[in-house]
């Protein structure tokens, strides 16, 4: 197993089955200061949305969805 083996991360439900093949997500971009842009290996300056066919996902580059804040309930909510 490589590191890069885009199959091998795309399949696990922990990262989930739907992730779109963004540069923003891919081994070979970095991110620019500004955050609006990515710079690339293969393709140079690219949006954060772009793809190509060298795409490779990188886990670490992708940040997790916050988690919703609980729901909070009064005393009478508990009441029968």
């Amino acid at each position: 197993m490589r590191f890069h083996d885009t199959e091998f991360f795309m399949g696990k439900k922990l990262l989930g089955k739907n992730i779109d093949a963004k540069c923003v997500y891919c081994a070979y971009s970095v991110l620019t200061e500004d955050k609006t842009r990515v710079l690339c290996e293969k393709r140079g300056v690219t949006s954060l949305n772009d793809s190509c066919r060298k795409f490779v996902y990188d886990p670490l580059k992708r940040e997790p969805q916050r988690p919703a804040k609980p729901q909070e309930f009064s005393s009478e909510d508990f009441k029968i």
